[in-house]
C-alpha cells in the first residue's frame, strides 16, 4: 500500500503568525519568505514595510538586496560554462588569465576556480581592500598579489569575498562578456528573474525597493545604499521575492523548473556536495558536520542534511536554504541589518515540514544577542580606561595630512577638517579621533566597527605611514606617504630639468620617461627621483639623499639644494 500523500501546505498552518512574532521582537520593518517542495510552492508571503516611513507594504516584487547568496549564482555560472566545455573546475586559473597572481608564488601558480569558490585560497577576509572601493573590478583582481596571506593554499577554510570577485570576473573572461551579461542571460532570462538586477544604483530606480534599515542603541533607522558593484559576484545580487522563489524552484527540484533545466544535475551536485571542512563552533548540538560546497554552506541538521547560505549587506539579511533529499527549500529576505531572522524563519519552517520538535531558535538568538552587547560595551570601556591621558600627538595635526597608499587596500586619505582630522578609506569617511601620542580612532560607520590608526615618523622625524590592524589574522595594514600626485605632472617636472653646477662640476636633471625626473653626474650612474613634498625629490633606493629645487623671486627654478650624508650642496643652475 502507497504511503498517503503528506499535506505539507497544513504542516505550515499557523506559520505566518509565527513570523510576524519573530519580526516585532527584532522589529523588522518589512519581509518577504517563500517555501518550497521540488518545484511546488507551499507558501509565499510578505510582512511589513519596505519603506517604514511612508508605510508602504512589501510585495512579491519588492526588492531586497540579498548579499552572499549572489555567490550561488557566481558558481552556477562557472558551472553552466563547464557544461559548455569552456571550463574546468580544477585546472589553474592562470589557463584562463595568466595574469593572475597571488602574494604566495605557489599559490598562484596552483589555484584552481574550485578554490577560488571553496574559501580555501590561505588568504584571510581583507574585506576592507574591496568593501566600498570605488577601483574597478579588474583592478581588484590585480591587487590580490599585495594581499597578506595567513595559511597555505587548501589548508584552511576561511571566508573570503575577493576570491568570489575573481571567480565572477573569471566567468566573465571565459565566457567573452561581463558576469553580470553572464547571469542576466544564462540565468535570470533563463527563469524569469525579470525584476533581478546586480545594483542598487539600477534597483533604486524602480519603485518597488525595499530600503535597507540598522538598529542601533535600541533604534532602527534608515541606512544608505552602498554600492558594491566592482565586488559584485560576491554579493551584489537584488532581487524580489517571485525571482527568488524561482531560483529556489531549480535548487530543490535537481536544476530544472517547470520542465526547463537550467544545471546539469551533475553540476548542482557537485554545488550541493561538501568541498571543504568548515570549523564548528559547536554552541548549537542540533547543527554539526558543517561544510563548503561550490556556492553554498552545507550542515548535518538533526539528522537531515541542509544545504543553505546567508547574505548580510548594509540594511539587509537573506537566507536559501535547502533539505535536498526532501526537496524542501525557503527564502527569506529581510531589510534590517545583519540579524538571524531569516535563519529563525526558514529553520522554524523545516522543523514544521520534517515533522521534528519546534527548536526555540528564536529564544536561543534574542539571548546571544544580549550577550554580544554586553561584550560590546565591556570592550568600548577596556579601550577607553588604555588611554592614556594629556599623550599629545607628536606633531601639529596638519604634518598628518596626505595621502598613503597600500597595494592591496588602496589610498587612505587624511584631511584637516574643523574639529581635527578626517580620513577616508575607499567608501568610509569620518573623524579621526586622537586616542594619545600619534595613536587615533576611526569608526566604519554605519558599523559599530573601530579601528586604531598608527602614525609614524621616518628618520627625518616626518609622518611618513600609518598602519591599522584591518585584518586581524595577518600583521597591521602600513599606508605609506605618498607625494601629491601633481608632483607627477610633466608640466610641474620640466621645472626642474636643466644643468645645475655642484663644486665645478655639471649636474643634469632630465626626464626618465614622461612623468619622471633623473639626477646625473659625469662618471656616476642616473639616480631616479622619487616625488616628495614641495619641491624636494628624494633619491630611489637611498634614504639619506635628496635634492630640493629653490625657487627665485620670479618663480623660476634657480638653484639645487643636494643633501647626502657627509653634508648639504648648493648647486646654482646653469641652464
Amino acid at each position: 500500500m502507497a504511503a498517503p500523500e503528506i499535506d505539507r501546505v497544513a504542516l505550515l498552518a499557523g506559520f505566518d503568525e509565527v513570523v510576524a512574532g519573530v519580526m516585532r521582537d527584532w522589529r523588522v520593518p518589512g519581509l518577504a519568505v517563500a517555501v518550497v517542495h521540488g518545484d511546488d510552492v507551499l507558501l509565499e508571503r510578505e510582512f511589513g514595510f519596505r519603506d517604514a516611513e511612508r508605510r508602504l507594504p512589501v510585495t512579491p516584487d519588492t526588492l531586497f538586496s540579498i548579499g552572499s547568496c549572489t555567490k550561488a549564482f557566481t558558481t552556477a555560472s562557472l558551472g553552466l560554462l563547464a557544461d559548455d566545455g569552456l571550463l574546468d573546475w580544477d585546472e589553474p586559473v592562470r589557463r584562463y588569465l595568466p595574469w593572475f597572481a597571488l602574494r604566495d608564488p605557489f599559490a598562484s601558480e596552483r589555484i584552481t576556480p574550485r578554490d577560488l569558490v571553496t574559501h580555501r585560497s590561505g588568504l584571510p577576509r581583507h574585506d576592507l581592500a574591496w568593501y566600498g572601493s570605488p577601483a574597478p573590478r579588474r583592478e581588484l583582481v590585480e591587487r590580490l598579489r599585495f594581499l597578506e596571506p595567513n595559511k597555505d593554499i587548501r589548508t584552511v577554510w576561511q571566508y573570503q569575498n575577493l576570491m568570489y570577485l575573481a571567480a565572477g570576473y573569471l566567468a566573465g573572461h571565459v565566457a567573452g562578456t561581463e558576469w553580470e551579461e553572464l547571469v542576466q542571460r544564462r540565468i535570470f532570462d533563463s527563469l524569469g528573474m525579470a525584476s533581478s538586477t546586480f545594483s542598487v544604483d539600477s534597483a533604486q530606480e524602480r519603485s518597488d525597493i525595499a530600503l535597507p534599515y540598522q538598529e542601533r542603541d535600541d533604534e532602527v533607522r534608515r541606512l544608505p545604499f552602498r554600492n558594491i558593484d566592482a565586488v559584485g559576484p560576491a554579493g551584489s545580487i537584488v532581487a524580489s521575492l517571485a525571482d527568488m522563489t524561482r531560483w529556489l524552484r531549480v535548487q530543490a527540484n535537481d536544476g530544472a523548473s517547470g520542465g526547463r533545466r537550467l544545471l546539469s544535475e551533475g553540476q548542482l551536485a557537485q554545488m550541493h556536495a561538501p568541498q571543504m571542512v568548515m570549523p564548528s563552533s559547536g554552541r548549537y548540538p542540533e547543527v554539526t558536520n558543517p561544510s563548503y560546497g561550490l556556492g553554498w554552506a552545507i550542515e548535518s541538521y538533526r539528522g537531515h542534511t541542509v544545504v543553505q547560505h546567508g547574505g548580510n549587506i548594509d540594511g539587509f539579511s537573506a537566507l536559501v536554504a535547502l533539505v535536498p533529499r526532501e526537496r524542501l527549500g525557503a527564502v527569506v529576505l529581510a531589510n534590517l541589518d545583519g540579524v538571524p531572522v531569516p535563519d529563525v524563519v526558514a529553520y522554524g519552517a523545516f522543523d514544521r515540514l520534517l515533522g521534528l520538535d519546534i527548536v526555540p531558535w528564536n529564544e536561543r538568538f534574542l539571548g546571544l544577542k544580549s550577550e554580544e552587547k554586553a561584550g560590546a560595551k565591556a570592550g568600548k570601556e577596556r579601550v577607553a580606561a588604555a588611554i592614556v591621558p594629556h599623550a599629545s600627538p607628536s606633531h601639529p595635526l596638519e604634518a598628518f595630512v596626505g595621502e598613503f597608499a597600500n597595494g592591496g587596500y588602496g589610498t587612505l586619505s587624511v584631511e584637516r577638517g574643523e574639529e581635527g582630522l578626517r580620513l577616508r578609506l575607499n567608501g568610509f569617511a569620518g573623524p579621526l579621533v586622537h586616542q594619545h601620542y600619534d595613536v587615533f580612532e576611526f569608526e566604519f560607520a554605519p558599523s559599530e566597527e573601530r579601528a586604531r590608526f598608527v602614525f609614524a615618523t621616518d628618520q627625518h622625524g616626518e609622518i611618513a605611514s600609518v598602519a591599522a590592524p584591518l585584518e586581524p589574522t595577518v600583521g597591521d595594514i602600513v599606508f605609506v606617504r605618498r607625494p601629491p600626485v601633481s608632483m607627477e605632472e610633466p608640466a610641474f617636472l620640466a621645472r626642474f630639468v636643466g644643468v645645475y653646477d655642484l663644486l665645478g662640476a655639471p649636474v643634469t636633471v632630465a626626464f626618465k620617461g614622461s612623468r619622471a625626473l633623473q639626477l646625473s653626474a659625469p662618471g656616476m650612474p642616473g639616480y631616479a627621483l622619487a616625488p616628495w613634498r614641495g619641491t624636494t625629490f628624494r633619491f630611489a633606493g637611498l634614504a639619506d639623499f635628496s635634492v630640493e629645487f629653490v625657487e627665485g623671486e620670479a618663480g623660476t627654478i634657480e638653484a639645487a639644494i643636494l643633501t647626502q650624508p657627509n653634508g648639504t650642496f648648493r648647486a646654482p643652475r646653469r641652464s
